[in-house]
């Protein structure tokens, strides 16, 4: 189980990194050979609902019930989370993004609206020229990549054991696994505190409902090698770097959350509400040494040409779902708003 969460979140992740620096021309490895504060720029623009809707994903799952387990019962849960990428966010116009003279929507390029991360797979793509240091094009372009997907997936894996007073422990943690070159590593850790409030009042009289106050935190962390050569018929200008053997990307993607839930247990299904404050954080960096477009026949080189490091998004979120209880066997369901739209289901096992 721990190995299919980790090539699931490597997936996502490849995809990604496969769309924006995928190994030709005619992509973002040619983004990179030309500027790296307008590299910066257009992956930025591409790659942000994938970062919001991971981040949504961190922030999903991790309780389906206000009710805490006695101590040292347990439950192991995996689910997945899908969140929508919406119309605002599936497209972008490059000429507004403050694009520098070096990297300019090319005369025979059919369209200057770019697909994001979540766009359409097959809508039509913007052509951009490189340029040199004057703006005079060097006759070298690049496509940007096409929408990946319009759902952003995030699998859960994680193990909720009781504590004392009603509160429950939750840990999400993966060591980094290599899953292969192309796929790159992931490793997660993660954590949350639960309690139940209500039993706190007036103990030993029933109470008509669960109503919990949470805590958590999860951070994604993921990396993969990259080989961005120069472009074919260049040669290295004097004094000119030209070991790239270190490139790679560098990426930790966090979550956290402080929620509140609201649940009753009717029989073997429980239904529940929460909301949340929560908040995502996004670090990436394109590391290394890697070629950059100086004349037609020229190349020199610009060391780390990507960092992105922001808060994703801040904001309330709430979610409705349930729980059902078959014995020692459980299914779980919510879906949530947010930052973006988004739906989560899973199994477990425990008592």
């Amino acid at each position: 189980m721990r190995k299919l969460y980790t090539i699931a979140i490597a997936a996502v992740m490849c995809t990604a990194v496969s769309k924006t620096y995928a190994q030709s021309s005619d992509d973002f490895s040619s983004l990179i050979k030309s500027n790296a504060a307008d590299a910066n720029k257009l992956f930025n623009a591409y790659s942000t609902p994938m970062f919001k809707g991971f981040g949504v994903g961190l922030n999903s799952g991790w309780s389906n019930t206000a009710k805490t387990k006695k101590l040292l019962h347990f439950e192991l849960r995996i689910s997945a989370t899908a969140a929508q990428v919406p119309t605002s966010d599936k497209s972008f116009d490059v000429t507004q993004i403050g694009l520098s003279n070096r990297v300019t929507v090319a005369a025979t390029s059919p369209t200057k609206i770019a697909p994001t991360f979540g766009g359409d797979k097959d809508a039509a793509r913007p052509v951009m020229s490189i340029n040199d240091a004057n703006g005079l094009p060097t006759g070298k372009t690049f496509t940007m990549p096409k929408g990946v997907f319009g759902y952003v997936p995030a699998p859960d894996i994680q193990l909720t054991v009781g504590l004392v007073h009603n509160t429950d422990l939750t840990i999400r943690t993966i060591p980094t696994i290599k899953i292969s070159d192309d796929a790159g590593s992931v490793g997660m850790i993660g954590f949350g505190i639960k309690h139940n409030i209500i039993q706190d009042f007036a103990k030993g009289v029933p109470k008509p409902f669960d109503l919990a106050v949470a805590i958590n935190y999860n951070r994604v962390n993921y990396s993969k090698t990259l080989n961005v050569q120069p472009d074919a018929g260049t040669a290295p200008a004097t004094g000119t770097n030209t070991d790239f053997s270190n490139q790679r990307i560098d990426a930790h993607f966090s979550g956290f959350n402080f929620q509140a839930i609201l649940s009753k247990k009717l029989a073997i299904f429980t239904p529940f509400v929460s909301v949340a404050y929560q908040t995502a954080h996004t670090d990436l960096g394109v590391l290394g040494n890697f070629p950059v477009t100086a004349t037609a026949t020229t190349y020199t080189t610009i060391t780390d040409p990507i960092h992105v490091d922001q808060n994703t998004f801040t904001g309330m979120r709430a979610d409705v779902g349930f729980k059902l209880d078959l014995a020692i066997f459980k299914v779980y369901a919510s879906v949530g708003t947010g930052q973006y739209v988004s739906g989560n289901a899973g199994i477990g096992f425990g008592f």
